[in-house]
């Protein structure tokens, strides 16, 4: 059958989590109050329970982050890959002829295909007082739903199991299918169904004599106060609160003003459910302000007390840097990602090699974005290294300044050009312009490289930070708990041939006018995809030398690994080139990192960034099962992040020193075991084959000696151009074509 065949399928997927539930029952679970919260599964809204034990898992519709929410993939994955203690959690809604069924939204088009089978079943009901219209399932009974596939109801997840047939289940069927350690239901809008002649208080008293309900939930005082009192006493009764601004249905208050009478709910109920920002309240802007005492309200009024709202793939406060484990990391206080000790001497596997400083907080390259990388535990800080005008080496991410600084809001923004041995757009590049013109009339810009999912970094310092040349960065890293710094050096042969300045000759200068050449106590590694840069300093110096992989291959030819063993010591790869991707869904782990390894080559993945979008479905939008993915599945020697401090949690965290207790959410996610899961017609198309990396791809001239003085100078040759570009257009103002 498709269930079992998928239930051996999806068994041999992990999930990397919190490991806050797992093996710690001698722990003390402290919060903000010093009491313990739950954890929900990922990206649902989830729950978070207030008890002495450790946190309890709720899994809202299951593992509804990945397949339809309440269907049979999502309850079933999420008992197989979290914590055996998992509550599966079920919104109920009743049908024509009163069966209870699990359904995410009242709306029935929003989350099945109903309208694929009943194209004339739109109606228009009042919900709460307000007109709504949709397809409900109060107007067909169980026989008639029996054909109705449950979807996807977020867009930003991927469709790709809708085609599959996923039944709406009873309450009675997650009871029966999957025995679940616990059961929570969810009812909402009561009074709707009273208009149908149908009770959801009658159904919920029969429904928990038939089956186990451990928790029953609702905003809405009314039901909760016709329950109370007749259901077993394991059965807890839980309020939740809506927005803050929303009106209660039966009480004509506001779920706000009700906070602050707690000892009323109190009276039908044993616990509160809130919306995560009643705890942790964010600003207009979306940054964090000080904790509510709402969790020390609650316990003081005898409740238990619920969070909610959580997704690995929504938004949330720019505090937590688009990482999810730190924002659970916010609410509890133990588990083995927590109270972790920086130790100073740990440069170990994997090393933490920043990208631009921790660039994912704030502008690549400023000073804020190195103090940040070291704070946060970079086991190597990077400087990209381009030249300016005047010659001088700095440290900025491209050569092209549209990327991270103000130029195109400048009075340099006339200077754009195409230079098409950089680029293919336009840019006003470091060499066009001194480094007094930098420093002094640009600032930074802050990399936004998922804008088009409005997931921007950290706005509030959008411009802040100050930019530095290499000699500043050198200055700065010389007393820092770092094994090592990073430079970098691309468009070399560029900049000799049409600049007149040797970049290598410049770069040597500098660290050795730094004494970097006399010391041992920092590594310092010269990266870059050119081999003849590469082999220019093993020539002059003793640095160990990183050859960046720059196009995605499965595999390296021994003749690519013979030239590589000959200028370099590492090698830095792309991400795809090891997980290749085909519509964000891994489909297999390639050779590379092996091949590299087996001929002596550390091998370090770039590039890592926090923000879901940038992840595929693989590792559930959570950043630390995408490192864990790449150093315990394919064994990278190091990470290169935007964001380091994701990195040095992981590299800190004690789940994976548990011995036989290590928790099974550690385990790296599989490869392509997603991908197999869809449904022929719901595939991707077939990638092309990935090309293998050739010893004539690594291979390169040496590197070309610096223009000479009497050569006419690119600057000059575009300083003409522009000239000529303005006297044309002087000419067309003045004699207008007709």
């Amino acid at each position: 059958m498709r269930g079992s065949h998928v239930c051996s399928v999806v068994s041999s997927l992990v999930f990397l989590w919190l490991g806050v539930a797992a093996a710690q029952k001698a722990s003390s679970w402290k919060t903000l109050s010093v009491r313990s919260y739950a954890m929900h599964v990922y990206k649902a809204n989830g729950q978070l329970t207030i008890s002495g034990n450790a946190p309890a898992i709720i899994a809202k519709g299951g593992f509804s982050g990945i397949f339809p929410d309440s269907s049979e993939f999502a309850y079933q994955f999420a008992l197989i890959a979290s914590s055996p203690d998992t509550i599966l959690y079920c919104d109920v809604r009743l049908t024509k002829d009163g069966l209870g069924i699990c359904l995410p939204d009242i709306k029935m088009d929003n989350c099945t295909n109903i309208p694929d089978f009943y194209q004339q079943g739109r109606k228009s009901y009042l919900v709460n007082g307000v007109s709504t219209a949709g397809w409900f399932s109060v107007d067909y009974n169980g026989t008639e739903l029996g054909q109705v596939s449950l979807k996807q109801s977020i867009f930003s997840r991927s469709p790709r199991f809708d085609p599959s047939f996923f039944p709406i289940l009873a309450v009675e069927d997650i009871a029966s299918k999957f025995k679940p350690p616990g059961m929570w239901l969810n009812v909402q809008h009561d009074s709707f169904y009273s208009q149908f002649n149908l009770s959801m208080s009658n159904y919920i008293l029969s429904v928990s004599k038939r089956v186990i309900v451990d928790y029953i939930s609702s905003p809405e005082v009314s039901f909760l106060t016709k329950v109370s009192g007749k259901l077993s006493n394991n059965t807890r009764l839980v309020f939740r609160f809506l927005d803050e601004s929303t009106i209660e249905p039966s009480t004509k208050k506001t779920y706000g003003s009700m906070l602050k009478n707690l000892t009323f709910v109190k009276t039908f109920a044993s616990g509160i459910i809130v919306p995560k920002k009643y705890i942790w309240p964010v600003s207009p802007d979306n940054y964090l302000e000080p904790h509510t005492s709402v969790v020390d309200d609650a316990h003081k009024a005898g409740l238990e007390i619920y969070a909610a709202d959580f997704a690995n793939d929504f938004m949330f406060s720019y505090n937590h840097s688009y990482d999810p484990l730190a924002e659970y990391l916010s609410f509890i206080d133990n588990g083995c990602f927590t109270n972790l000790k920086k130790r100073k001497t740990d440069h170990g596997k994997p090393l933490i090699i920043s990208h631009n400083g921790a660039s994912g907080d704030y502008p690549a390259c400023t000073d804020l974005a190195y103090q940040k990388a070291v704070d946060d535990g970079a086991d190597v800080i990077d400087c990209p290294v381009q030249l300016t005008k005047d010659g001088i080496p700095i440290c900025m991410s491209s050569i092209n300044l549209m990327d991270d600084t103000t130029v195109a809001k400048s009075q340099f923004a006339s200077q754009t050009a195409v230079i098409k041995d950089i680029e293919s757009v336009l840019g006003v590049f470091t060499f066009n312009l001194t480094w007094d013109d930098i420093v002094k009339n640009l600032r930074p810009k802050i990399s936004t490289p998922f804008s088009s999912f409005k997931l921007d970094r950290n706005p509030r310092y959008r411009n802040a930070g100050n930019f530095m040349r290499l000699s500043d960065f050198l200055d700065f890293t010389k007393d820092k708990d770092l094994s090592g710094i990073m430079i970098s050096v691309e468009h070399a042969a560029f900049v000799a041939e049409e600049l007149g300045f040797d970049m290598v000759d410049s770069v040597i200068k500098t660290l050795d006018a730094a004494g970097y050449s006399n010391q041992t106590a920092q590594k310092v590694m010269i990266q870059s995809s050119n081999s003849s840069v590469l082999v220019k300093f093993k020539q002059q110096t003793k640095y160990d030398l990183v050859y960046m992989i720059n196009e995605e291959v499965k595999d390296a030819a021994p003749s690519s690994l013979a030239a590589i063993k000959k200028f370099a010591d590492a090698v830095s790869v792309e991400g795809n080139s090891i997980f290749p991707e085909n519509r964000h869904f891994t489909t297999y782990q390639t050779n590379l990192v092996e091949s590299l390894q087996n001929a002596g080559l550390p091998v370090y993945v770039y590039t890592l960034m926090n923000e879901f979008a940038s992840q595929p479905y693989d590792f559930f939008s959570d950043a630390t099962a995408q490192i864990n993915a790449y150093v315990q599945g394919a064994g990278v020697n190091g990470v290169i992040t935007d964001f380091p401090a994701t990195a040095r949690r992981y590299k800190l965290n004690t789940c994976m020193h548990m011995g036989n207790n290590t928790p099974s959410f550690m385990a790296p996610a599989r490869p392509g075991d997603l991908l197999q899961i869809i449904s022929k017609p719901a595939q991707p198309p077939a990638m092309s084959p990935m090309p293998l990396l050739t010893g004539s791809d690594v291979a390169e001239p040496p590197l070309p000696p610096a223009r000479t003085a009497q050569a006419p100078s690119l600057a000059s040759r575009m300083q003409a151009h522009a000239a000529i570009v303005v006297t044309l257009a002087m000419l067309l103002a003045c004699h207008p074509l007709v």
